[in-house]
């Protein structure tokens, strides 16, 4: 046992000595955490979810809803506590990342492991966000076309130049820094995603109000065969997943909080309240989705065109997505960006293109610092989540995949292993117990989720 200890402070120490020599000034409060958790979680998962209780029916989906929403909880207030590692010989160790905190608790293989899982889970998500863009791009053409020809007029338009359109978007707010230079979009992105979810859950309780009745089974959309009920229930669980799982860029805002008081109190605070809030709108938006549209519930709320009118009113929320989405592309992009560069910048310390800044004059806004590094590698980045965006397009599908594959191991798995390391907690104990229960009925809940996914993704493409 001690020589494993004393494995891991050896291991660790290079990312002590990396984040002593980080200079960065910290500013953050518990307000821009909040800010951004919520542009993280409040996302393209939340539209879906309406479309997820409708497979459930009324009784599993706001049960599984609030069970995903305690299990976040429970596993962002571990991670909190990961943040400081407490080294023996130079203090305490800022962990900056998900992967440099399993590393110094769990070891360089555990940290190998979570940093695939991580990385994929950040380039999901900018995949997932730049469809749901093209999507909500898409839906205020149609919007406008269906308000001019009538609602049977036959108004299409493809994804690609959508797509397009917001990689091209990307490419320019991708030369954002980091983490520490991005509060203002954040902000924007909060606000933009509290506009669009009050207006879907407005036009909802309008139509079940106009219609005069809650629609929507105890057990949710019939099917033909039992077979597809639970492929679709599975990728039901894996969007809802999706919209919750935001733990792999927690200790990255984590990283930007001023002290006093402690950052792991701070985060704690911020974790909670935003999880609450973000869950409550959640439940809101797929509980009162499902009583307007029942068992025809569209697989996005705001762009399955349940409601056409005012048309006006869904340009807007539609638009409030699509700005909400380049703060939230960011928001998942940065850490993959922070730990690619950091990277590189170690393998080629003297290499002029790795870390030379050149400074940039522009009209009436602050000199901007170009690197020419950031430029290339982020621009490579942001077209390739473009055109895997282009290949699959499917909204629900992608969700569910990215959702059932990142939850387990990056939400629960890894919090939990590292509890229990940093708080020696020996085996068969009453904690122990409780925490491995906890493994459990997320694994068997991210099971379920992924192979459902995954067959309804394979399902579409093949379609």
């Amino acid at each position: 046992m001690e020589e494993q200890t004393s494995t891991l402070l050896r291991d660790s120490v290079s990312s002590a000595e990396s984040s002593h020599r980080n200079s960065t000034k910290r500013t953050g409060t518990v307000w821009t955490a909040i800010a951004h958790i919520i542009t993280g979680v409040i996302g393209s998962g939340v539209l879906s979810l309406a479309w997820s209780v409708a497979q459930l029916g009324w009784i599993s989906g706001p049960i599984c809803m609030v069970v995903f929403c305690v299990m976040t909880i429970i596993s962002s207030n571990l991670l909190c506590d990961c943040y400081r590692y407490p080294h023996p010989e130079i203090g305490p160790i800022r962990n900056r990342s998900f992967a440099e905190a399993v590393r110094c608790y769990l070891g360089k293989k555990n940290s190998w492991i979570a940093e695939i899982f991580v990385q994929e889970g950040y380039y999901g998500c900018g995949v997932a966000y730049t469809i749901t863009s093209a999507i909500s791009m898409r839906a205020i053409l149609k919007s406008n076309c269906y308000h001019k020809e009538g609602h049977d007029a036959p108004c299409e338009y493809g994804d690609s130049f959508f797509i397009l359109l917001f990689g091209v978007v990307q490419i320019l707010f991708s030369q954002i820094p980091d983490f520490h230079n991005m509060e203002w979009l954040s902000i924007i992105a909060t606000i933009m995603s509290f506009s669009y979810t009050f207006i879907g859950l407005a036009l909802s309780l309008a139509k079940v109000v106009g219609d005069g009745e809650i629609k929507g089974d105890i057990s949710g959309v019939s099917t033909a065969a039992s077979v597809q009920k639970i492929w679709l229930s599975s990728q039901a669980l894996g969007d809802i997943a999706f919209s919750f799982s935001y733990n792999t860029i927690l200790l990255d805002i984590q990283d930007t909080l001023k002290t006093p008081p402690p950052e792991n109190k701070t985060m704690k605070k911020a974790s909670t309240t935003a999880i609450i809030i973000s869950s409550f709108f959640s439940l809101c938006c797929g509980c009162f989705g499902y009583a307007a549209f029942g068992n025809q519930a569209p697989g996005n709320l705001l762009t399955g065109f349940g409601f056409y009118e005012p048309y006006w009113l869904i340009d807007f929320a539609n638009a409030c997505i699509v700005l909400h989405l380049v703060g939230g592309y960011q928001i998942y992009s940065q850490p993959l960006f922070a730990v690619t560069e950091r990277w590189i910048s170690k393998k080629h310390p003297n290499s002029k293109f790795v870390n030379k800044e050149h400074r940039i004059k522009l009209p009436l806004l602050h000199d901007f610092k170009l690197n020419l590094l950031r430029l290339c590698f982020r621009t490579a980045y942001v077209a390739s989540t473009t055109g895997v965006a282009i290949l699959f397009p499917y909204f629900n599908q992608v969700l569910g995949v990215i959702g059932a594959l990142n939850f387990w191991p990056l939400a629960i798995y890894f919090p939990v292993e590292m509890y229990l390391a940093q708080n020696n907690i020996r085996a068969w104990t009453r904690t122990w117990t409780v925490l491995q229960a906890f493994k459990i009925l997320g694994l068997l809940c991210n099971i379920i989720a992924l192979v459902g996914s995954i067959e309804g993704l394979i399902s579409n493409r093949l379609s």
